[in-house]
């Protein structure tokens, strides 16, 4: 697997050298640039096989090929955020750094069957490698096993509360970014929470997912 841009790969570095493969730099260096890389394996390329291997992204001039295969977590902890076919991996990705940096025990993304693993990494800026994370592909099956755990369920939604007793053990669900929840999803929730709106109508579900994870986990 390989990741690039230069903040994934110094993060990776530092936080996971074990996974390092080996590192490839796609641009000119000093020394004092270059000895942060002296216990890995490097290796200088050239621009034509960077955009090769970042088919064309930002990749800053900086590559990681990392050995990273994902865990089967189970599902349990007092706060479980779920994706519920939510599909662009941008979001994805800055939904898992946000999980992460607040304290959600468990990411669990439904409606997808396989994740792009790199893609998300990069766009989680590395959260990813420590988040928690599963895939689940029936969501009213989730549910179902959540309500057996003694979950509370709440959904986000348009009409609902601003509020929620953060002591219980909860798991929310956010919709994808076009329709949000399906009716059936919704009918098995236990409360509604909402982002009250005043100059618009709608939030990007990255955007409404940072503040809602703030709700559920923090009590200020």
């Amino acid at each position: 697997m390989i990741v690039y841009g230069k903040r994934i790969v110094e993060y990776i570095i530092n936080r996971h050298p074990d996974i390092v493969e080996e590192i490839l730099i796609a641009k000119k260096l000093d020394k004092k640039s270059l000895k942060q890389f002296n216990k890995f394996k490097t290796k200088f390329i050239d621009n034509k096989l960077a955009q090769k291997l970042s088919k064309n992204g930002n990749h800053q001039g900086f590559f990681a090929k990392i050995s990273f295969s994902p865990t089967q977590w189970e599902i349990m902890g007092d706060k479980i955020l779920i994706l519920d076919n939510v599909t662009d991996m941008g979001n994805i990705g800055a939904i898992t750094r946000s999980a992460y940096a607040m304290g959600i025990d468990l990411l669990i993304i439904t409606g997808i069957k396989e994740l792009k693993w790199p893609q998300l990494i990069r766009t989680s800026a590395g959260a990813a490698l420590d988040m928690k994370i599963i895939t689940y592909q029936n969501i009213l099956e989730l549910i179902n096993i959540l309500k057996t755990k003694n979950y509370t369920l709440i959904g986000a939604d348009m009409d609902g509360e601003c509020k929620v007793d953060v002591k219980e053990k909860i798991a929310l669900i956010m919709g994808n970014e076009g329709e949000g929840l399906s009716k059936r999803v919704k009918n098995r929730l236990d409360k509604i929470l909402t982002i009250k709106m005043k100059n618009f109508d709608s939030l990007n579900v990255s955007v409404a997912a940072g503040i809602l994870i703030d709700r559920i986990t923090n009590e200020c």
